[in-house]
C-alpha cells in the first residue's frame, strides 16, 4: 500500500471517530434539588452556594446582578448559563 493511501485511511478513521464522539456525548442534567440558571425567567431571583442574585438575560451566558455574595463582587456580572442554582 502506498504511504499516501495509508495516511488517508488513517485520517478518515480519525475523522470518523471524532465525529462519533461529538454525536454520542452524554446528556447533562443538574444535580437533584438544583436547576440551571438558563431554566428560570428573566427578572427572577436565584441563589446558589456562593451568591444570591437576579437574572437579567440569558443566552449562552447569563447576565446577572449579584446582590449578596461571599466570594464575588456585588453588581452586574456575567456567569455561565449552566450554573446550578437551588430550586425554590
Amino acid at each position: 500500500m502506498k504511504p499516501a493511501t495509508k495516511l488517508n485511511k488513517q485520517l478518515k478513521q480519525t475523522q470518523d471517530l471524532a465525529t462519533k464522539a461529538l454525536k454520542d456525548r452524554p446528556k447533562v442534567r443538574p444535580a437533584k434539588g438544583y436547576k440551571y440558571l438558563k431554566d428560570i425567567e428573566n427578572g427572577e431571583m436565584f441563589s446558589n452556594e456562593t451568591c444570591t442574585g437576579i437574572l437579567l438575560e440569558c443566552y449562552t451566558n447569563a447576565k446577572v446582578i449579584i446582590i449578596e455574595s461571599n466570594s464575588m463582587t456585588l453588581g452586574t456580572t456575567i456567569i455561565g448559563a449552566e450554573t446550578e442554582i437551588f430550586e425554590n
